[in-house]
């Protein structure tokens, strides 16, 4: 994952969602940064997996999604969880 761009727009599809749970079946972000950010902190556990980032033609799995947001060159402040 050399060179990944944080600021290009990005779709994240969820992975497994709760019974009844009726949210989007994808979230749009206007940065990558932002997308790694809530997949991570906001749909961590079973929720990120199977999740999905999509950045023009590439597909990023949610072990990608996780490298990207513990790389150095992550440019977001890390929640505190």
């Amino acid at each position: 994952m050399n060179e990944f761009d944080y600021m290009v727009e990005a779709a994240l599809y969820p992975g497994r969602r709760a019974k009844g749970n009726r949210s989007p079946r994808y979230k749009r972000f206007e940065t990558a940064a932002d997308a790694v950010r809530f997949a991570v902190e906001e749909r961590e556990g079973c929720q990120l997996r199977g999740s999905v980032l999509e950045i023009d033609e590439s597909r990023y799995d949610d072990r990608q999604i996780r490298r990207l947001y513990d790389a150095p060159e992550y440019p977001l402040v890390r929640s505190e969880k």
